[in-house]
């Protein structure tokens, strides 16, 4: 009888990210949310609609975060995307989901391509800055619009449970120089890159939701973008979480989630993200397990009223 080989420690970096207390919980419990909603019923037959369904709701969102916050039917029935500044942020991160899902091969050896095919989305075709990171003495716009409604939970409120625990507050600072954002993409890609090809069966591996979380944290903290890096951003989460394999036919919106849970709960656990400190990356990643959650939640209504004859 042959002894098991004992298991090698990861080589991937952002592995140990996993194990930061609460992660591990956060990744099981979205884990389960996505698995619960690919087992419904509507996604044996109908799963390219609520694949569409959740671009649409997923752009109206992160629309909503750059402080376009439009009804979800004005989105839906309007075709004109160019008459204000607010229209065409809507528009941008209409044609930015719509794409996203077709990068999957280019991603997974040109993040950096793929990045600027997003941000050329996002801005349109008469942006001069459009698909190229900021440069030198180019300042990035401001991260967030609006202030939109904050909670920092998704669980309803059962008066004998004990009481949440206290979140850790942290300071938003502000991006780097062009340069020093630039450099740092340019690391995130090499990466993101080599987490391509075959891997060791045996070796543990960074979870999905990490990897889209760090993707989605690097890039609003770095604002490589002179605007729309936000879009951007959100879009680069649901790619990687596509190519991760955790939601390959891109059904859980996780933008809506981050809109509903607040821009105030949105830019506390991007600067627990930004603080480099384990707390604030456990609270950034586990601020997106719960976003993910809620995008989930939003694809079930979708898949229930898509059962009931009503969508």
């Amino acid at each position: 009888m042959s002894t098991p080989t004992p298991a090698q420690p990861s080589d991937d970096p952002l592995a140990p990210l996993g194990l930061l207390p609460g992660v591990p919980e956060a990744v099981a419990d979205a884990r389960r949310a996505v698995d619960r909603l690919y087992g419904h019923r509507v996604m044996r037959r109908r799963a390219a609609e609520v694949t569409s369904e959740s671009a649409l709701r997923g752009a109206r969102a992160s629309a909503a975060l750059e402080d376009a916050d439009w009804p979800l039917e004005e989105v839906r029935r309007r075709t004109d995307f160019g008459t204000d500044p607010e229209a065409r942020t809507v528009g941008g991160a209409l044609r930015v989901n719509a794409e996203a899902g077709q990068l999957l091969g280019t991603w997974r050896h040109s993040p950096l391509q793929v990045l600027a095919r997003l941000h050329l989305l996002a801005c349109g075709d008469d942006d001069a800055a459009a698909g190229r990171p900021r440069r030198s003495g180019e300042p990035p716009a401001e991260r967030f619009g609006k202030v939109l409604p904050t909670a920092l939970t998704d669980e309803p409120t059962d008066p004998s449970a004990q009481p949440p625990a206290p979140v850790p507050v942290f300071d938003l600072v502000p991006p780097p120089a062009a340069d020093e954002a630039v450099a740092r993409l340019e690391g995130l890609a090499h990466l993101l890159a080599g987490r391509g090809g075959k891997k060791n069966p045996n070796e543990r591996t960074a979870p999905a939701l990490v990897v889209a979380a760090v993707v989605h944290g690097e890039l609003m903290t770095l604002q490589p973008f002179a605007r729309h890096s936000g879009l951007v951003a959100r879009a680069a989460q649901r790619i990687v979480l596509i190519a991760e394999g955790m939601d390959p036919q891109a059904i859980c919106p996780v933008e809506v989630g981050l809109a509903e849970l607040g821009t105030d709960a949105y830019r506390n656990a991007l600067g627990g993200y930004a603080s480099g400190t384990a707390e604030g990356m456990a609270l950034w990643i586990t601020h997106c397990g719960a976003a993910l959650r809620l995008g989930v939640r939003e694809s079930t209504a979708v898949c229930e009223a898509m059962q009931r004859g009503m969508a």
